[in-house]
C-alpha cells in the first residue's frame, strides 16, 4: 500500500512588519551606522493564536471535500494556547471533522511536525490523518528573535489514496541539545550562542541522520532533488555540499519574507517544494530540534495534478505594516490603557458553550427540514415567514460558504483590542443571514456586496479565568 502525501495547505497571517522599522524604533539602542536588517516578518493579529492558525491552514489543506477522509489530526506546537484542553480537538471541531475523530496534541520541541509527521506516515491503514504544526511565539522587545520569528502554520494531509509524495522512510535521533528553550511558565525563548548551535548541533548532528537514512535507502547525496530544513540557509547549503549535492537542492528559503515560525517551519518550506516538485525527484525532509528527524518522499505522477499554488497568494498579499507600537500590541507587548468600556467580565458559561458547541466551534446552522431555509443559529422555529415550522432541523455547516455583505457598523466607541470594532449583517451563499464581527479590515474597507469568507478567531480572553473563547468571523476575501 502506497501511503504519503496528498495534500498540504498553509496559513501566515496577512500582517508583515518590516525588520527595518523594528530597527528604526530601536536605533537609540545601536551604535550610530548598525546596518538596518532586511526583509519583514509576519505577525499575528490580536485574535489569532496557535489554534486559528492551525484551523486556517488545515482548511487550505483539505478544501471543501476533503474532510470525509481524515480518521485523525495531530496539531503540533510549542505555543498551545492550553496546557490542559485539547488543542487538537478544538481545531478537529472547527473543521467539524466529527466527534469520532482521533486527535492529539504534540510539543516540546522544534521537531514536534516532523516527528508527528513521520508517525503519520508510518501508522497502518488507509486513513487519511491530517499533521497541522501552528506556531505564534513571544518575543521580548529588542531581541534578536523580534526579528527573526514569524508566525504561521502549515498542514499536511497524509493518505493511501491520491499520494504525490510516495512516503520511503526516516530515521530518528533524540539528542539534548539545547540550542534554546522556554521553561513552562516563561514568556521568552533563551537561545544560546548561533555559532556554536550552527557548528555542534546543526553540522554534527544533521549530517551523520541524513547520511544514515540515505545509506539504508540505497540512495547518495546525488540523487536528492530537494533539500527541505528550517536551518540557516548557510547551514542548508554547506549540508547539501557536505552531502554531495547539487546546490540546487536547497530552495531560498521562506525566513526573509516571512521570519521563522518555529516548529511550522519546516511544514512551510515542505509545502513550498511540493508546489515546484516534478514527478520522481527526492525530497529529503530535516527536523532538528534536540535531536534530529531525517524522512525521504519521492514525487510521484500525481504531483503534475496539484492545485493552484495556496503559498504564492500568502506572499503576494501581505500588508506591509511599519508600526512597531501595533506590532507590540497585538503580540501582547504593549499594555495600553483599555478605557472603562473593557471593564466586562468575559466569563464563559461553560454548560451552555458544551449545548452550543457545534454552532460556536463550526458555524453550523440549521436548515428547515419542510421548506429547505438555512438559518442562522439553528433553532426549533423556522425563520421563514411563509413556512414557521417548528420541529428539528437539518445540520448546515456554513464556515466554507462564499458570503457577501449585506451591512455594517465602524464602531470607534466599542471596547476592541484593534480599532474600530467592526460588526454587520452578512448574507451567506445558501441565503443565511448572520450577525457577525469582521476581522482583518481597516476603516473604509467594507462595501456592502463585497464578498467575504469566515475564520475562526479569537472572541475574546478571560484574563480572570486564563480561558481562549473562541468564534467565527468575517474577513474579505482578497486574490
Amino acid at each position: 500500500m502506497t501511503r504519503g502525501v496528498a495534500a498540504w495547505g498553509v496559513y501566515v497571517p496577512r500582517r508583515r512588519i518590516p525588520r527595518h522599522a523594528i530597527a528604526d524604533a530601536l536605533a537609540w539602542r545601536q551604535p550610530p551606522g548598525t546596518r538596518k536588517p532586511a526583509g519583514e516578518r509576519s505577525y499575528a493579529a490580536w485574535d489569532e493564536d496557535a489554534i486559528t492558525l492551525a484551523v486556517e491552514a488545515a482548511r487550505d489543506a483539505l478544501g471543501t471535500d476533503g474532510r470525509s477522509r481524515v480518521g485523525s489530526l495531530t496539531l503540533a506546537s510549542t505555543t498551545l494556547p492550553f496546557a490542559d484542553r485539547s488543542n487538537a480537538g478544538l481545531v478537529a471541531a472547527a473543521l467539524n471533522l466529527g466527534a469520532r475523530v482521533s486527535t492529539e496534541d504534540t510539543t516540546g520541541s522544534q521537531r514536534a511536525a516532523t516527528t508527528a509527521l513521520i508517525s503519520a506516515l508510518e501508522r497502518p491503514g488507509a486513513g487519511g490523518h491530517v499533521v497541522v504544526a501552528s506556531e505564534r511565539r513571544r518575543t521580548q522587545p529588542g531581541s534578536s528573535e523580534e526579528l527573526a520569528y514569524g508566525d504561521g502554520a502549515a498542514a499536511v494531509l497524509v493518505a493511501s489514496e491520491g499520494v504525490v509524495a510516495q512516503y520511503l522512510g526516516a530515521c530518528s535521533e533524540a539528542v539534548d541539545f539545547v540550542d534554546h528553550y522556554r521553561e513552562s511558565q516563561a514568556d521568552y525563548d533563551y537561545s544560546l550562542e548561533e555559532r556554536w548551535v550552527r557548528v555542534e548541533g546543526m553540522q554534527k548532528l544533521v549530517l551523520p541522520a541524513v547520511r544514515g537514512l540515505l545509506e539504508r535507502l540505497s540512495l547518495e547525496g546525488g540523487d536528492v532533488s530537494h533539500l527541505v530544513t528550517a536551518l540557516p540557509a548557510a547551514t542548508s547549503a554547506d549540508l547539501a555540499r557536505r552531502l554531495g549535492c547539487p546546490p540546487a537542492v536547497v530552495r531560498e528559503p521562506l525566513v526573509s519574507r516571512l521570519g521563522h515560525a518555529g516548529s511550522a517551519q519546516i511544514l512551510l518550506e515542505l509545502a513550498a517544494t511540493l508546489e515546484s516538485a516534478a514527478e520522481g525527484e527526492l525530497i529529503v525532509v530535516v527536523g532538528f530540534g534536540q535531536g534530529v528527524d531525517v524522512l525521504a518522499l519521492r514525487a510521484t505522477g500525481a504531483i503534475a495534478n496539484r492545485r493552484p499554488s495556496s503559498l504564492a497568494p500568502v506572499l503576494a498579499s501581505g500588508l506591509s505594516d511599519p508600526s512597531y507600537t501595533r506590532f507590540l500590541a497585538h503580540g501582547g507587548e504593549l499594555n495600553l490603557a483599555a478605557g472603562m468600556r473593557a471593564e466586562r467580565d468575559a466569563r464563559t458559561a461553560h454548560s451552555v458553550h458544551y449545548r452550543k458547541h457545534a454552532t460556536l466551534n463550526g458555524l453550523v446552522g440549521g436548515r428547515c427540514t419542510r421548506c429547505g431555509t438555512v438559518q442562522f443559529p439553528k433553532a426549533p422555529a423556522c425563520v421563514n415567514p411563509d413556512c414557521r415550522a417548528f420541529g428539528e432541523q437539518d445540520d448546515a455547516p456554513l464556515a466554507d460558504e462564499p458570503a457577501q455583505v449585506k451591512t455594517y457598523t465602524e464602531d470607534w466607541l466599542a471596547y476592541t483590542p484593534s480599532p474600530p470594532l467592526v460588526y454587520g449583517n452578512v448574507a451567506s451563499a445558501s441565503g443565511a443571514n448572520l450577525f457577525i464581527e469582521f476581522t482583518d479590515v481597516g476603516p473604509g474597507e467594507l462595501e456592502v456586496g463585497m464578498p467575504l469568507r469566515f475564520v475562526f478567531r479569537v472572541k475574546d480572553v478571560d484574563r480572570v479565568r486564563g480561558f481562549h473563547r473562541y468564534f467565527w468571523k468575517a474577513t474579505r476575501v482578497r486574490s
